[in-house]
């Protein structure tokens, strides 16, 4: 028996533009999850950013508006950029998955992370805004997003907040994703 091997990359057009995947985002079927996910997330940002911030997967909010970090961890996320000075509309936000994964609780969606099968199937998602981007710098917010770009060994508390290089951008940072901070005790 062999196993099939999900990926996007049938889906992903050649061309590179934002506005082009934007488009062909919706009829992505390179992996399970797009069969009870709302709608496709696709990122947001400026063609030419130079800081790209790649984050796990949509939440509830972001599955039902189609937009990234537009729930809790969003709100966290824009308040960490203005303590830090960076102006949010200069930079280019997305997630290494583009589909929300959950469990459903009664009446909630509750989180689950995809797994590495379904984070290698998105990944020529990921390949193409960053090609598109360009960015000088991308930070993987997230152990999900971390083993995206830096690979499946990589440990988030062992190496976070360390530039390295990987094969989809040379200047890779791993730190923890804002809803890691949502759920973190609070004095």
């Amino acid at each position: 028996m062999s196993i099939v091997k999900l990926s996007a990359e049938p889906f992903v057009p050649k061309k590179h533009t934002l506005s082009i995947l934007r488009a062909a985002m919706p009829e992505c079927r390179g992996c399970e999850l797009y069969k009870h996910a709302s709608k496709v997330v696709p990122g947001a940002g400026i063609s030419r950013a130079k800081l790209m911030l790649v984050g796990e997967q949509p939440g509830d909010q972001e599955d039902k508006q189609g937009e990234p970090f537009v729930g809790p961890a969003g709100k966290m996320l824009r308040k960490a950029l203005a303590e830090l000075k960076v102006d949010p509309k200069l930079v280019y936000v997305t997630n290494a998955v583009k589909h929300f994964k959950y469990v459903q609780r009664g009446k909630f969606r509750m989180h689950k992370s995809p797994d590495m099968r379904e984070v290698n199937a998105c990944r020529p998602w990921l390949e193409a805004e960053i090609d598109a981007v360009k960015p000088d710098v991308v930070v993987a917010m997230g152990a999900t997003a971390a083993k995206s770009l830096l690979g499946s060994g990589f440990r988030l508390m062992a190496s976070h907040g360390v530039m390295q290089e990987s094969r989809y951008a040379k200047n890779v940072m791993a730190t923890v994703h804002p809803s890691a901070v949502l759920r973190a005790p609070d004095e």
